[in-house]
């Protein structure tokens, strides 16, 4: 399958509020357009998942994350560029997302992929699209995508036929919050 016609087809699904099931950077994840509510809510519903629990935004790049934060601490480039691994940030004031994905202190989680085939989708959509891991909540999070659960695969929209082969050491990203000031914490290592 070429990356041409996947990107084409799941674009389709995101523009119609469907979800995915796709490769990323970390682990397979479910997606769906994070501007769109009804999109969002199917994936909480898919996931079986509680609303106050966040789900991580993925961007393809840095520039773009002032449409979607209001105030960006400095030292977010630095640690995005720095640190040798995915990191996702949370940050206060997020706007122009759906409102069901914002946090309910106003703080998003957005990660600036670095994904072949993520990064084309997200600049052809020309939107953040949600990236959550493709299990149940409360079930471990699949490494690849023969450890997905079937019913998982059964309710999407969509699956990516991408990397669905690949095997390597793919572990969720590290999760810092960052506040206005440039102090950060580390919630997920």
């Amino acid at each position: 399958m070429s990356l041409d016609l996947e990107i084409k087809k799941t674009l389709k699904v995101l523009k119609k509020g469907g979800t995915v099931l796709y490769p990323t950077d970390t682990i397979w994840g479910i997606g769906c357009d994070a501007t769109n509510s009804k999109a969002v809510e199917k994936v909480y519903a898919l996931k079986k998942r509680e609303h106050h629990k966040a789900m991580i935004v993925l961007l393809a790049d840095f520039n773009d994350l002032e449409k979607y934060v209001s105030e960006i601490p400095e030292i977010a480039n630095d640690l995005i560029h720095y640190i040798n691994r995915p990191l996702t940030i949370v940050y206060d004031g997020a706007r122009n997302l759906a409102s069901n994905l914002i946090n309910s202190d106003g703080s998003i989680a957005i990660r600036i992929v670095n994904h072949i085939f993520c990064c084309a989708l997200i600049r052809e959509f020309g939107k953040p699209i949600v990236s959550t891991s493709a299990n149940f909540s409360q079930s471990p999070s699949p490494l690849f995508y023969s450890n997905v659960n079937e019913e998982i695969k059964s309710k999407v929209d969509y699956i990516v036929k991408l990397e669905q082969e690949f095997r390597s050491t793919n572990k969720a990203s590290t999760v810092i919050k960052l506040d206005k000031t440039g102090n950060y914490t580390v919630i997920r290592e």
